[in-house]
């Protein structure tokens, strides 16, 4: 098999997904209903926030999933399943529900973000490409909002692939990045896939083919006179490229009644070169010509560009965005929280010396709590279906604090999630991408805390509980740790 071969991505999952499968089908419990949540336990890089991404490519997972001749006979060889199990596997498709918050909320650790409804093994099967998925865009999406928000109404672009983990990361990637807010990619698959916009002009192998900068230059401007972009740091940029810009600018360009786009520099001191850039582009009556810099940029080197007076009009940001170089794991789970028992769910709970492992049991509900002025004040765990009601003053817990007494107030609540897919089929239209990075923009400039988007020892956000969910899940633990005494 190689890349270019057709795949079939329900093989990629871990073995124990399968190990454990063919485990409880042997035992009779393949048709037992449970429920998965799940959620992450830390933002990245100290954040105040994250943001969910790769609903789309989930319910696209489960729609589609099955498994072909050749995938059972690869677990034949195997030597570790029953013939059953194997013909169970070829006519295997998912028959589960799955709640999810719209994709491009912004969320919060310990939150559900995804809850599984399904057969055993239905839900154990499809973990490793839900985590897959949710970790790897959440990440890049989240990242590249911090990097948009660090460039303050400058243009952020992601010139990322060639620094990805790998060719399904870098299309991907590119999706996450822009649900956080970049204006486009040079990504040609991800804006085939996406219809994300796309850019590019040239790498220095073009300048360095010609020879000399000049001609280089000149012949680019005649072949793109519309969207003329000149790289000039290949060798000089004070000295050479930018001289060599202005004169293609001047001979070339403007007897064609064009004008030079933009100039990129990938290299040296970005803060000095560009102001030093920005007055020789004036002083030549080039004050429209865009300034785009590029060069291992992060969130910390634009902010500090910025701060030193760079003049500076767009960003192209790669390794650290695609890859999230800071952060390189998002660290997303897949918790059991709930076994039909009699036509019941039963809270599961895992108990844990360390304290942030320990998770939040049974079917439950999430809302988004909202002051008078629309912002959100807090998050909030309810058992599921039970009846809240904001509007005047509604006891409430903070589990990390449970003997305050709290209420809220005169507030408004959002239920966060709805179902996405009955019995495998999708039941929700899903918005478009563009419809996701404006959802996006919405919530951080309205209703997200300005506070809570600081680089450096943001606010937390609050996860309450009511006060049944909160008695849930202390008698749950009490009984838990009695039984394992």
């Amino acid at each position: 098999m190689t890349q270019f071969d057709r795949r079939n991505i329900t093989m990629m999952m871990d073995f124990y997904e399968m190990t454990m499968a063919n485990g409880y089908f042997q035992d009779h419990d393949k048709d037992v209903q449970v429920a998965f949540d799940v959620f992450y336990r830390a933002n990245p890089d100290k954040g105040g926030f994250a943001i969910f991404a790769g609903l789309e490519q989930v319910i696209e997972y489960v729609e589609n999933m099955k498994f072909s001749e050749e995938d059972v006979e690869y677990f034949r060889q195997q030597h570790m399943f029953s013939e059953e199990f194997l013909n169970y596997l070829a006519d295997f498709h998912f028959t589960g529900d799955i709640y999810a918050m719209p994709e491009g909320t912004i969320m919060y650790p310990n939150e559900p973000c995804i809850t599984v409804v399904a057969p055993l093994i239905d839900a154990q099967l499809v973990e490793t490409a839900i985590l897959a998925q949710v970790n790897h865009q959440s990440l890049i999406a989240t990242k590249a909002r911090r990097i948009v928000k660090a460039a303050n109404g400058r243009a952020v672009s992601d010139f990322g692939a060639r620094r990805a983990h790998n060719m399904d990361a870098a299309t991907y990637g590119a999706r996450a990045a822009y649900i956080g807010g970049v204006v486009g990619t040079a990504t040609v698959s991800a804006g085939q896939m996406f219809n994300i916009p796309i850019s590019g002009t040239m790498a220095h192998s073009w300048v360095m083919f010609y020879g000399d900068e000049y001609t280089a230059f000149k012949k680019y401007a005649e072949t793109y006179p519309d969207a003329t972009v000149l790289l000039v740091d290949t060798y000089d940029v004070i000295h050479s490229g930018i001289p060599n810009a202005i004169k293609v600018a001047h001979e070339i360009l403007e007897p064609m009644g064009k004008r030079l786009k933009g100039i990129r520099i990938d290299s040296g001191d970005l803060a000095y070169l560009s102001k030093r850039v920005r007055k020789m582009l004036d002083a030549a009556g080039l004050e429209d010509c865009k300034i785009v810099v590029s060069n291992s940029l992060d969130e910390f080197t634009v902010a500090s560009l910025l701060s030193q007076g760079a003049c500076i009009d767009s960003f192209g940001i790669g390794e650290r965005l695609i890859t999230a170089k800071s952060e390189p794991v998002f660290g997303a789970v897949y918790k059991l929280a709930a076994v039909g028992e009699n036509g019941e769910f039963v809270p599961r709970i895992k108990v844990s010396e360390n304290v942030e492992k320990i998770t939040n049991p049974g079917l439950k509900d999430l809302y988004r709590i909202y002051n008078a002025d629309g912002n959100a004040v807090a998050d909030m765990l309810a058992v599921c279906g039970e009846p809240v009601d904001v509007s005047t003053s509604f006891r409430y817990v903070d589990p990390q604090k449970p003997w305050k007494n709290r209420t809220f107030e005169n507030c408004t609540l959002r239920n966060l999630r709805k179902l996405y897919v009955r019995q495998g089929k999708s039941v929700e239209k899903l918005p478009t991408l563009d419809e996701i990075r404006d959802y996006v923009k919405e919530q951080l400039e309205n209703e997200i805390w300005e506070e809570e988007q600081r680089f450096e020892n943001p606010h937390r956000h609050y996860l309450d509980m009511t006060p049944d969910y909160y008695e849930l899940k202390m008698e749950l633990l009490s009984k838990t740790r009695e039984e394992h005494a």
